[in-house]
């Protein structure tokens, strides 16, 4: 029963942190008024994507930390939810899709460490990372799309 109470408790920690971030960090009318490609999704894809991913973030976080609590892949867990919760008020509030891209492409980086330390440790905790990768390179070429345009 305790090991589930830890999944309960990993899977609602990014659950609860980033529907935070994402309400109060909403795009709001400045984000409308920019020049965004043909290819920028509708505003209400974002959130089922981003429960999908912070589920499976936070199951791959929790195989991981049941085996081995601190280590490279733990701090790489660590880092990329930092700065997938700082990427939000920096584009958002502050309106610096610029200032946005050098923290995502951090977050690129943080994933792909947890997905390479993870790998000799649980592969399912690794594979449950690639969708997460897809969907941020999405978002990288999105924000970098977004900056240049305007």
């Amino acid at each position: 029963m305790k090991r589930w109470a830890w999944l309960v408790f990993w899977v609602g920690l990014p659950l609860l942190v980033g529907s935070g971030v994402g309400s109060f960090f909403q795009p709001g009318e400045w984000f409308e008024q920019l020049n965004r490609p043909a290819w920028d999704p509708p505003n209400w894809v974002f959130g089922p994507v981003w429960t999908v991913l912070y589920v499976m973030i936070a199951v791959a976080g929790w195989r991981i930390w049941r085996l081995r609590r601190t280590g490279g892949a733990m701090t790489a867990w660590w880092v990329q939810l930092g700065l997938n919760f700082l990427w939000s008020p920096v584009f958002f509030a502050l309106q610096s899709p610029g200032w946005a891209i050098p923290i995502i492409l951090a977050m690129i980086v943080s994933i792909v460490a947890f997905i390479r330390l993870a790998w000799d440790q649980d592969r399912i905790a690794a594979w449950l990372f690639v969708p997460y990768l897809a969907w941020v390179s999405y978002a990288t070429l999105l924000n970098v799309s977004i900056w240049w345009l305007n």
